[in-house]
């Protein structure tokens, strides 16, 4: 391929609508273009690379006895309506009828597809364990797409399903999976990705994990313990908080705390840490307007996804009117009145000497002692973990709050997809059984811009040569030199022979156009072919990690890249075992 023929423009200027480098970086190399929000077309640099990513998988896929399949992008409803999704999933999910008015949706993940392909197969116990995989466009309307190709609409993911006749056979699967995962993500230059526990969501299922690539641009937040292995996700972080009695108990006491509505401002007023405080945090269900209060310690915050899966529905910030019983500003639990659900976080157990909303306008309570003043209650945690917190297993105060890209998810399904879709086999006993589930997803082009985040600097991407859209970059400095450009010329022919990935650049433009494109597209290895060199008869070598910078003889060059290529592989490799 060469430069001036390669589809794509490059320029310099950062779009003023970037958030992230790597978004910027693969505009500016002419990677990809805008076609809608969180919608891009792909030009050949970025389709080289997914290409090799998707190969990547294809081939730690397979290494695990997965067999490709292809599900449909559009899917009948009634495979959403047998797995309960149909109206369960938000607007997330694109629903639309044919012209024959058949109700379809576009697929966002295929657990039914997978469900409705192997059922009828899978009816005896002799075909199982097995795993099915596909690389397929799908399509989620996400409300706020961002950072490029971090969050879209469509998007090309992998995902496999598992399928197993007990919960041993699918954990001795989950753990093969998660070690095949990690072997894709240094395979493709990110070894340092870590696996977090994480809430399963609208997938299912009672255990999960994500694959981080640690980064303060990640939208999603980590909890890290600093003494010990545990990796949560904060949706599913357990928050621990041990608080200490033994000051005297004091009585209850009404305050006046004219024109005082937050937590904070109460707190100064009344000259007390927030910790010593109980405050309301109210929502609404979603089906019902219902209230929902939740009771938390002054200092932390609610973790909303933990609420979500205590109530087993979906909720939203409340809207308190008039005529709801609610004081603004002032609830508390002392004397609370009215059809509510009230919820005690455990940060609030083994406290005493509280303030509270008085649920009076302008009024607050001290001296709040739960157990006494409000009668037995139960404690649930509903708390964000916080920095410096109790780990939940090693019991230290060393928890870390980090920020990562999610670049892979894995879950344990059970049988969530099986029991609703009615797919059954029958055991060695000729006994009905429901098979166990596993779900393994990745975003190809998600892992694509994260591996470009973890590894470019100022100028653009530094892509790893396993991924790389091309191993070889040969830049002719002055094609109206004769000698200059024969050798050039020759170099790009025989390196094609030699089976090598090459891009060559012989436009007469400026040598500083010239290496600023370069350094856009990424490309590991670079051989700079110029007249001073050539009257040396000599090429020059660099790595675009500036790493390497060789001048190499003429009659070595293209043995020289055979050795750096695959050294630069090895490496990689070598991170994978």
């Amino acid at each position: 391929m060469k430069v001036e023929r390669l589809v794509g423009e490059r320029f310099r200027e950062r779009p003023s609508d970037c958030v992230i480098d790597s978004h910027a970086l693969m505009l500016r190399g002419g990677y990809m273009k805008l076609v809608a929000n969180g919608i891009f077309s792909q030009y050949p640099p970025l389709r080289r690379i997914t290409q090799k990513i998707e190969q990547i998988i294809r081939e730690e896929m397979d290494a695990i006895d997965g067999q490709e399949v292809l599900f449909p992008v559009v899917l009948p409803s009634a495979l959403w309506e047998e797995s309960g999704r149909f109206s369960s999933v938000g607007s997330e999910l694109v629903r639309f009828k044919d012209r024959n008015q058949n109700s379809l949706v576009l697929g966002m993940t295929h657990e039914e597809a997978a469900v409705q392909l192997v059922r009828e197969y899978a009816n005896s116990y002799a075909k199982y364990p097995f795993m099915i995989y596909q690389i397929q466009t799908k399509f989620r309307d996400e409300a706020r797409p961002r950072a490029g190709l971090i969050r879209v609409r469509e998007f090309t993911m992998k995902d496999a399903y598992s399928f197993h006749t007990s919960q041993e056979d699918l954990e001795q699967y989950y753990d093969k999976c998660h070690h095949a995962y990690e072997r894709i993500f240094a395979r493709v230059g990110i070894p340092d990705v870590v696996s977090v526990a994480s809430d399963s969501g609208m997938m299912g299922g009672s255990i999960s994990h994500e694959f981080m690539l640690l980064t303060p641009v990640g939208e999603d937040t980590i909890a890290i313990c600093t003494e010990c292995d545990y990796r949560a996700n904060m949706e599913a972080a357990e928050s621990i908080i041990i608080n200490k009695c033994d000051q005297e108990t004091e009585e209850l006491k009404l305050v006046h705390t004219p024109n005082i509505h937050t937590i904070e401002d109460v707190c100064n007023f009344l000259n007390t840490p927030l910790e010593m405080s109980c405050k309301a945090v109210v929502y609404q269900k979603n089906l019902t307007d219902e209230y929902v209060i939740v009771f938390i310690r002054g200092d932390l915050d609610v973790n909303e996804t933990k609420l979500t899966n205590y109530l087993g529905e979906k909720i939203h910030p409340a809207v308190i009117t008039d005529n709801s019983g609610l004081v603004a500003g002032y609830i508390g639990p002392y004397n609370l009145k009215g059809n509510f659900t009230v919820l005690f976080d455990k940060s609030l157990q083994n406290t005493k000497n509280l303030s509270c909303g008085a649920n009076i306008p302008e009024y607050h309570y001290t001296g709040l002692q739960i157990e006494r003043d409000c009668g037995p209650v139960e404690y649930h945690d509903f708390a964000k973990i916080i920095e410096g917190g109790i780990c939940p297993k090693c019991g230290k105060p060393a928890i870390s709050i980090s920020r990562g890209i999610e670049v892979g998810n894995i879950f344990q399904l059970g049988t969530k997809y099986t029991k609703s879709m009615n797919m059954q086999y029958l055991d060695r006993n000729g006994n009905p059984q429901y098979p166990i589930m596993g779900c393994y997803g990745i975003g190809v082009g998600r892992l694509a811009a994260s591996v470009c985040e973890a590894h470019h600097d100022e100028y653009g991407p530094i892509w790893p040569i396993t991924i790389a859209p091309w191993q070889v970059h040969i830049c002719c400095l002055r094609v109206d030199d004769p000698e200059t450009k024969d050798f050039a010329d020759s170099l790009y022919e025989n390196l094609q022979k030699e089976k090598i990935e090459v891009i060559y650049d012989d436009r007469d433009v400026r040598t500083g156009v010239m290496f600023s494109d370069a350094d856009l597209l990424g490309v590991p290895i670079r051989v700079i072919v110029s007249p001073r060199n050539m009257k040396e008869s000599c090429c020059e070598i660099v790595t675009r990690d500036k790493k390497i910078n060789m001048k190499v003889p003429l009659s070595e060059v293209i043995p020289t890249l055979k050795d750096l290529i695959a050294k630069m592989t090895e490496e990689i490799e070598e991170k994978a075992k």
